[in-house]
Order: C-alpha cells, then sequence, then structure tokens
C-alpha cells in the first residue's frame, strides 16, 4: 500500500476517525470509482477510459493523477514500448468487493423491472452471486446487528 494512503490525517480528510469518510474522499466521486470500474474491466489506456466513461479529459487526467497519487493505480511503460498505461495496485484491486456491493444494490434499486442491464459473471459464465457479509458465526450482518465502535 502506498505511503499516501495510509499517512497520517491531516487537514483534507472529511472525517480522520471514520474509514467509509476517509475511503469517500479518495475515491467518493463519480469519476473515480468509474475509472477504477473500467481498470478492473482491461482499461489501461488515458483513451480507453475516456472512451468507456465518457468523461472530459481534464476530469480524467486530475481522476488518474489523484488515483495514482494515492496508490489505486500505477502508471507503467505498455507493451508497445511507446505509451504510459495504468494498472491497478493491490489497493486498487481490494475495491473489487466495493465495486461489486455497488453493482449488486444498483441491479435491485437503480433499474425497473426488467429492464435490461449488464451483467457481471465470473470466468465460467455464472452470474455472480449477491456478496452478503457475515459474522464470525456466519450469520448474515446488516445495520440492525453491527455498531461502530469509535477510536478513542
Amino acid at each position: 500500500m502506498s505511503d499516501a494512503v495510509t499517512r497520517a490525517p491531516d487537514s483534507g480528510w472529511t472525517d480522520p476517525g471514520c474509514p467509509v469518510a476517509r475511503t469517500l474522499d479518495l475515491v467518493g466521486d463519480r469519476w473515480s470509482l468509474l475509472v477504477i470500474r473500467d481498470a478492473m474491466d482491461g482499461a489501461r489506456s488515458f483513451t480507453e477510459f475516456q472512451r468507456r466513461t465518457g468523461i472530459a479529459r481534464n476530469i480524467l487526467t486530475d481522476r488518474l493523477r489523484k488515483l495514482t497519487a494515492h496508490g489505486l493505480l500505477a502508471q507503467r511503460t505498455a507493451p508497445s514500448g511507446r505509451r504510459q498505461e495504468y494498472v491497478l495496485t493491490d489497493a486498487g484491486r481490494d475495491l473489487f468487493p466495493v465495486v461489486v456491493t455497488l453493482r449488486q444494490w444498483g441491479e435491485r434499486h437503480a433499474f425497473a423491472p426488467g429492464e435490461a442491464h449488464s451483467t457481471l459473471i465470473d470466468r465460467h459464465g455464472a452470474t455472480v452471486p449477491e456478496l452478503v457479509p457475515t459474522g464470525t458465526d456466519g450469520t448474515v450482518l446488516d445495520a440492525d446487528t453491527t455498531r461502530v465502535q469509535k477510536a478513542e
């Protein structure tokens, strides 16, 4: 993980003690998560990200710079040797369950019944099952069965 992600809190954090707030500070805008989503789906070049998202060049430049600075993407020389490409770091790949959970929420709540949408499938062509958090004893967890323990 990069030092940029793990550094001590500074005045730029919305809520320094809250992991949700810090995560949103890093990837909570619309475009950052779409860039991460597309990197997970194989996008590597600036042009690919722009084509897939429709994002304005200046905004895409800013998001790629921010995601790279915070250690979610890394730049490397493309196999052709002529361009730079963006690849997910371990921290970026760790967002996979977040993106899957957002997708699954969207499938349930952002589409009308029967409305067509893309589907996430595994390497065998099967639809990815719903991600459900479970406790150490295997019981399903939700907002009614968990609480936040604040740092002291």
